[in-house]
């Protein structure tokens, strides 16, 4: 397995381009099963993510082309997919694809509203909890499908097609939110879910999806209205920027002391973040090019959060915060209340110097003077990133094992931070 090498020490000074949204761009994907017609969609991240959901979606019989770039354009523009589902080959979705990564449990949803039927394995992903699928059947079911779990697999019928329902899940979910939503699209009638997820991302999808056709109001507040259609066009859509790349980066310049500017980064997305930021000491200016970060000279200061849906403080920020915390003058909460295994990354900061004490779903973070380098291991998607902050600042050479979880979300990593002054590279097995 590769790893990343990191001598810390280095401020960042420079430009980060902020890339495509991966928690957008996976479901948008799973979205051009809804329709016959051409889905292009722009500024797609280059992750294992992706790649791996087109694997799955061609599993379908889906045909996408990637355009490739032309000379004199910007590395790191994100790429365009041409995705082409008019023949639907296969409506099972098997546990050797699906097991690797969560998000692709969502073409149920599209698949049973287009082909009435699918079969689609019980998901894996990373290991930070549970996340049961309930709230994805349930909404299912209340669309009138027929729904059986045997050997592993979601057995979804719906002959006849689906029927607009009034969904109202118990806990807000954003998976459940993107199925519910791509689902009543093709249903017949008007559908309303209640306590919805609010998220960016939630309101990218529906203005594809509007795009192509569906009658969507209310997406980004916790009431959203569908009236179906019976079947949706082709359409041209552009990621969103992804807001938890912002946050990592922003939180990577505080840490460093740095100067940063996240070009193409928008600071709506992301507010609660923005000021807890500003609140341990970095200034955050607003500017036509993006969000520019700075820390000069003062003290990375301690912070209370906890985690919430949006527009709350984000989960997936929630181990980079702690990262930059662990170098706070004074001693800092973050309470974690979306996932209930989110703190594994806090044994392998503590091989870095770092003194965090867990009281159920706090963590209690003394900052110190320094942090020293060390070997360590990524164990998901988000810790990885946050050891990586905390290598940037640390004393001597830090080597993080396991990096396939940082190339599942973040873009050039290595290439990002070390044009902005970090002694990072990757080292291949």
């Amino acid at each position: 397995m590769d790893k990343i090498r990191i001598v810390g020490g280095n401020e960042l000074k420079g430009t980060i381009p902020i890339s495509g949204a991966k928690n957008a761009a996976l479901p948008l994907m799973i979205a051009s099963l809804l329709t016959e017609e051409k889905l292009i969609l722009e500024n797609v991240p280059r992750l294992a993510d992706v790649a791996l959901l087109q694997r799955i979606l061609g599993n379908h019989g889906v045909d996408i082309t990637t355009n490739g770039k032309r000379n004199g354009d910007d590395p790191y523009a994100g790429q365009t997919l041409e995705i082409d589902a008019r023949v639907i080959v296969d409506t099972v979705a098997p546990y050797e694809l699906v097991s690797k990564m969560r998000a692709s449990f969502w073409v149920v949803g599209p698949l049973l509203a287009r082909m009435g039927v699918a079969k689609v394995s019980l998901p894996g992903g990373c290991a930070i909890g549970t996340r049961p699928v309930d709230f994805h059947l349930d909404a299912l079911r209340a669309l009138g499908a027929d729904i059986e779990i045997d050997a592993g697999y979601v057995l979804a019928k719906a002959p006849r097609g689906l029927t607009g329902a009034r969904i109202v899940f118990p806990k807000v979910s954003v998976g459940a939110t993107h199925t519910a939503l791509m689902a009543a699209a093709l249903a017949r009638g008007e559908s309303v879910i209640e306590n919805a997820a609010r998220e960016p991302e939630i309101v990218d999808v529906a203005d594809c999806l509007i795009k192509m056709g569906a009658r969507i109001e209310g997406a980004g507040t916790s009431t959203i209205r569908i009236e179906g259609v019976p079947r949706l066009k082709a359409a041209r859509h552009a990621v969103l920027p992804d807001r938890i790349e912002t946050g990592t980066y922003a939180m990577a310049t505080a840490m460093t002391g740095g100067d940063v500017m996240l070009a193409g980064a928008r600071p709506d997305l992301l507010e609660d973040a923005l000021e807890t930021l500003r609140h341990a000491g970095a200034e955050i200016d607003v500017t036509n090019e993006g969000i520019r970060v700075r820390r000069n000279g003062a003290g990375i200061l301690p912070v209370d959060v906890s985690t919430a849906p949006y527009p709350g403080f984000p989960t997936d920020l929630q181990a980079q915060l702690m990262a930059l915390m662990t170098k706070a003058k004074g001693r800092s909460r973050i309470t974690e209340t979306i996932f209930e295994n989110r703190f594994m990354h806090v044994q392998e900061l503590a091989r870095l110097g770092a003194r965090i004490h867990l009281d159920g779903d706090t963590a209690v973070v003394e900052g110190v003077e320094r942090l020293t380098g060390a070997p360590v291991m990524a164990t998901d998607l988000r810790a990885s990133v946050s050891l990586v902050i905390a290598g940037l600042a640390a004393e001597g050479e830090t080597m993080v094992q396991r990096v396939y979880h940082l190339d599942r979300g973040f873009e050039k990593l290595e290439e990002k931070l070390s044009r902005c002054g970090a002694e990072i590279e990757r080292i291949s097995a």
